[in-house]
């Protein structure tokens, strides 16, 4: 026990000595570390010092070997070269219809439109992207469909900048110029566009032509199934009713790929301003002894009503008279087919798959109906190789099913009323003169 005691003193004292001894390497693996990461600091900092000194001497020699030339600070000099000097001065006309799909003429009237909301003012940190520049950058995406890095790169200008463009321009042009160019016809202009439909395609009280578009997208974050069409790939719908001319007057674009030709007609302004008497003339104008009002064409996918007519079913008890109504309705119809032949043709976003958001396809198939309808009117040359693209592309447009008929009383007399005057002017051509 006493031995015990005499050695408990010791064995505290080495204890002691082990534990200092700890800390005291500790404390050394610190102020090493600490030394170590001052270093590193004062030489990241020297290095930076450096690199500045460095660009300041590059930035001096060149601005005494040539004149300063102006560059914004977010846009590549190279870029922004070749869109204020190789498009805005050496641009041939045919380069303004291959590349902006419109003259350029039609793209500073539509600047001009477009000037009350587009234009921004400049900033302390930099100056405003100019307004022909972003009308030149939505453009060239409506009508080319490439990714917004390619434009990027071409217009040297940021991607989230292209795309802010897009939504831009688009929104705006549907708000300011779908008043002026895509609005309901008057009273007036039906009159015109019934005329004009007899003269032209031979198809009396008729004012426009309906029909539908699929346009491919890439798939949706939820609702997927929705959007498959019968053809096997993803779409958006849109319907559009056009005149005689091949112009847009109605256009109803976002529904699901798979919605059916006579459910989007139901929900759409078209369908109600028709079933409230808004296509009938005052008074009603006469047809083969009886008043009748406008009425308008579609394809077999749309219901039958009294306003809206499409061709006999193909069987084996078709009449001659029946047959002849179909001619005549699908030679009328063709106008529709042309006018979305080349506005897929004119705008591609519509014919390749567009990989924008749901919430953004809807104002753009809008933006390119206004659009044509502009270069339309404006009498801008369209290209006919454009027409290629379209014709051999990878997404064929669905058939149309079936819609079942319905208050064909009514309607089958109108059909009838038509089948007896086509008839009559067949007899009257075929008599000798």
């Amino acid at each position: 026990m006493e031995e015990n005691n005499a050695q408990r003193p010791l064995l505290f004292m080495l204890t002691y000595l082990l534990m200092k001894r700890r800390r005291d390497l500790n404390s050394v693996n610190v102020e090493r570390r600490n030394e170590i990461q001052r270093r590193s600091r004062l030489r990241q900092y020297f290095l930076q010092k450096q690199k500045r000194t460095l660009m300041m001497l590059l930035t001096q020699s060149s601005q005494s070997c040539s004149c300063p030339i102006p560059t914004r600070v977010w846009s590549n000099t190279e870029s922004t070269d070749w869109w204020e000097r190789v498009v805005m001065r050496e641009f041939q006309p045919a380069d303004w219809l291959e590349k902006f799909r419109m003259s350029k003429e039609t793209f500073f009237f539509l600047c001009g439109k477009l000037k009350l909301r587009l234009t921004r003012q400049d900033t302390r940190l930099r100056p405003a992207l100019p307004l022909e520049k972003r009308v030149a950058v939505a453009l060239w995406r409506l009508a080319t469909n490439v990714e917004y890095r390619t434009i990027s790169e071409l217009f040297g200008v940021g991607r989230s900048t292209v795309c802010k463009c897009v939504r831009e321009v688009c929104h705006a042009i549907v708000v300011l110029l779908k008043p002026l160019y895509l609005c309901t016809p008057s009273e007036q202009e039906l009159e015109d566009a019934a005329k004009l439909f007899q003269t032209r395609w031979g198809f009396p009280h008729c004012v426009g032509v309906l029909g539908s578009l699929h346009v491919p997208i890439i798939a949706p974050s939820s609702n997927t199934d929705s959007y498959w069409n019968s053809q096997g790939w993803l779409s958006v719908v849109m319907q559009a009713a056009v005149n005689g001319l091949g112009h847009f007057w109605d256009v109803c674009a976002g529904f699901p790929g798979s919605t059916e030709h006579a459910a989007i007609l139901q929900n759409s302004t078209l369908w109600a301003q028709a079933c409230e008497g808004g296509l009938a003339p005052s008074p009603p104008r006469s047809f083969m002894g009886r008043p009748l009002g406008y009425l308008m064409l579609g394809d077999a996918g749309y219901p039958l009503r009294s306003w809206l007519l499409k061709c006999y079913p193909e069987r084996p008890q078709i009449t001659a008279s029946q047959q002849t109504f179909n001619r005549r309705l699908l030679r009328a119809h063709s106008v529709l087919d042309v006018a979305l032949l080349r506005l897929r043709a004119r705008w591609q976003c519509l014919h390749k798959r567009n990989d924008c958001g749901l919430d953004v396809v809807p104002t753009m198939v809008l933006a390119c109906c206004i659009l044509h309808n502009i270069c339309e009117v404006h009498g801008d040359t369209f290209v006919e190789d454009w027409v290629d693209v379209v014709r051999h592309g990878e997404c064929p447009q669905p058939t149309d099913t079936l819609s079942p008929s319905v208050g064909e009383d009514e309607v089958e007399e109108v059909r009838g009323l038509y089948c007896e005057y086509f008839q009559q002017q067949e007899q009257e051509h075929s008599q000798p003169v």
